[in-house]
């Protein structure tokens, strides 16, 4: 589970709600595309924006619609009583494993987050990966603390926010958290520009935004790369470049967004307000650079 391609789908709706049937046609479509494993609720599926009923049936509608691939759901909160809450809620349908961001508010101490996976961790039935994403949650795990946390029951997966882009420096980066863990736990890569170099350093899984719509494309970078077909692998990623590109002008949320809606995925709008998503100019070049790069459903 927590290994290989883990696709992790938009949760496409509204302020009137998730749209249920396409929330369901993306779990179904990574389901049928052969990935590892669906992260359901991640930053992608906007976890943060829901309330509990809508996070809870979030998680019903992907367990119900995996055809038997685990499912890993995000419980990240800002308290912690809402985070066992979200956890409870998530083991009641059933998924496989769940998906802990530190989020914040007041700024975390190193104190307070080993203490909310402490928590979080003893009141667990079902393995747990440590959401390290900096980015969103302005929280920079350190090596030391990864360790700590490693050691707490159920905890079984790291998802990093991404690694060097030198092929030495990402391998070293990967051996020194790998160190630091003692081997405990799998360590997946994010930062779907940065997922061939991760997995050729040494990563054992892609937790992927892209692979939330395009399973199948992922899914052969993946193969490629874990099978140790490191020029392979690089050169399909090369090939998107044009994509990465606009994940590191526009943010991969809404990238994402405006791709499944032109991929007719996902209706328009399908992100929570207050966030926007892509318009004009910027929408349009995103459905150019699926047709320039051939992608389609």
């Amino acid at each position: 589970m927590f290994t290989g391609l883990s696709a992790f789908p938009l949760t496409p709706g509204t302020d009137a709600g998730i749209d249920e049937a396409a929330f369901a046609r993306l779990v179904r479509r990574a389901a049928e595309a052969g990935v590892d494993s669906i992260g359901a609720l991640g930053s992608t599926g906007g976890y943060a924006y829901l309330s509990r009923d809508e996070r809870a049936r979030a998680a019903d509608i992907a367990v119900a619609n995996s055809g038997g691939v685990p499912v890993i759901v995000g419980i990240g909160a800002l308290r912690t009583r809402d985070v066992l809450s979200a956890a409870e809620d998530a083991q009641r349908a059933g998924v496989a494993g769940v998906l802990l961001a530190p989020m914040t508010y007041q700024p975390l101490t190193d104190d307070d987050v080993f203490g909310l996976y402490e928590e979080v961790s003893a009141n667990l039935s079902v393995p747990l990966c440590v959401y390290d994403n900096p980015g969103t949650t302005r929280f920079t795990f350190s090596d030391e603390l990864h360790g700590r946390i490693a050691e707490l029951p159920k905890v079984a997966s790291i998802k990093i926010p991404g690694v060097p882009s030198e092929p030495d420096e990402a391998a070293a980066r990967v051996a020194r958290l790998r160190d630091a863990t003692g081997g405990a736990v799998t360590i997946g890569v994010s930062g779907d520009a940065m997922a061939a170099t991760g997995l050729i350093a040494g990563c054992d899984a892609w937790y992927s935004v892209i692979a939330g719509i395009l399973p199948q494309h992922c899914a052969v970078i993946t193969r490629a790369a874990l099978a140790g077909d490191a020029d392979t692998a690089r050169a399909l990623s090369r090939q998107w470049q044009p994509l990465w590109d606009l994940f590191a002008r526009h943010g991969s949320l809404r990238v994402v967004s405006a791709a499944a809606e032109h991929l007719g995925l996902a209706a328009h709008p399908n992100l929570p307000r207050p966030i926007r998503g892509l318009g004009g100019e910027s929408h349009a070049e995103v459905g150019d650079v699926l047709a320039r790069l051939e992608i389609r459903v």
